[in-house]
Parts: structure tokens; C-alpha cells; sequence
């Protein structure tokens, strides 16, 4: 074993190869342009789990971040749009689409979590899904949304399909809350076709 797994334990690479095992899943390795990733097929959906960095300036000063996050294209039916947040999570997405918040009815959800949304009917009806309540609540950092692209620089989006989104900063390395984001991401796919919001298509997208 070498010294510095001694001191710091298994890499991020060696959980979420070990991770993707575990969920039957594929761990990506990057090579030396891109982030290692793990993907996992759900149906038609495809899931991918990697990080991104994101580097500021301040003045000569140079700053680096590092992000997990996952997404999942799909294809919209109807449009719908959502964020949901711990509280005290700075955002800015509710002022797209005609977002609000939105009060589901489950009052520790309530007072733990920001939901914004478009369509408040179909909100509540994708969270009136006790586990994906449950899920929500066992992830230690949480801002999950569907975004409509992913910019100038991401992959290009056909008509009708958007993404769901979820990203934090840092590198999560606790191999059972990914675990449980991977399942969050398959019940939210699978309830939106439930409730009427999405197709169980292939996108048609391969995200970069």
C-alpha cells in the first residue's frame, strides 16, 4: 500500500470504478483531455456521473474548482421545468420558465428543501413519490434541476429534449450517496414518464 493511500484512503478513481461494479454500470476512463466518468443505461436513458473544473481569476490571483456532477438527457413532453435545493442554496434558474416556489404538503421536505417549478400540479405529482422524497433527503448536497442545454460549449440538444442536471461542488467520494443519486436519477426518469412529462425515447444526444 502505498503512503499516501495510507493517509488518504482509496482515490476517487478507485471508488467509482468500484462503484460502477457494484451498479453494473461503466467506468470511463478519460485519458488525459477528458474527466473519468461512469455511465450507467437505464432503459433508453444514459447517466453519467463525472466532475468538471472551473477556474476563476481574481485579479493575478487563480482560483480552481472542482464539481460532481450527473446528467441524463431525455425528452420532454410538455415542457416542465424544476430545481430543487437545500434552502439557503443560491440559485438563479427559478427566474427561467416562469419558475416559483412551489409547497408540496410534506412539511419536513418544506422546510428542508427550495422547489421551484413551472407547473406546481406536476411537481407535487413527481414528488408525491415517497422515495424519491427519501432519496432527496439522504444526499448531503443537493441542487438537481432540468436544464434546457448545456450552453455553447455542450452537446447540442434536438428540439424537445432537455437534461436532468444535478451538481455540487467537490468531489464526492462516498461511494453509497452515489449510489443513491444514480437510483434518485432513474425513479425521477421514470416518474416523469409516469406523470406524463417525458417519453421513454433515446434523446438522440451524446453528452461531451
Amino acid at each position: 500500500m502505498s503512503i499516501r493511500r495510507s493517509i488518504f484512503g482509496p482515490s476517487k478513481d478507485e471508488i467509482w470504478r468500484q462503484m460502477a461494479s457494484d451498479i453494473e454500470g461503466e467506468f470511463v476512463d478519460g485519458g488525459f483531455w477528458r474527466e473519468n466518468a461512469v455511465t450507467y443505461n437505464h432503459g433508453e436513458w444514459r447517466i453519467i456521473l463525472d466532475t468538471r473544473t472551473e477556474t476563476t481569476y481574481s485579479g493575478t490571483m487563480m482560483m480552481t474548482m472542482q464539481y460532481t456532477r450527473m446528467r441524463a438527457p431525455f425528452v420532454n413532453k410538455d415542457g416542465l421545468y424544476f430545481d430543487v435545493s437545500l434552502e439557503g442554496f443560491l440559485n438563479s434558474i427559478g427566474r427561467l420558465f416562469g419558475m416559483r416556489d412551489i409547497v408540496i404538503g410534506d412539511r419536513f421536505f418544506d422546510d428542508r428543501f427550495l422547489i421551484k417549478g413551472n407547473s406546481p400540479e406536476k411537481i407535487k405529482l413527481l414528488l408525491a413519490d415517497e422515495r424519491i422524497r427519501e432519496l432527496f433527503q439522504k444526499q448531503p448536497k443537493v441542487h438537481l434541476r432540468i436544464k434546457d442545454d448545456e450552453g455553447i460549449f455542450g452537446a447540442d440538444f434536438p428540439d424537445g429534449v432537455d437534461e436532468l442536471y444535478f451538481e455540487c461542488a467537490g468531489v464526492i467520494k462516498e461511494a453509497e450517496a452515489l449510489k443513491d443519486l444514480f437510483e434518485l436519477f432513474c425513479r425521477i426518469l421514470e416518474r416523469l414518464v409516469q406523470i406524463d412529462s417525458a417519453y421513454e425515447d433515446d434523446p438522440n444526444v451524446r453528452l461531451k
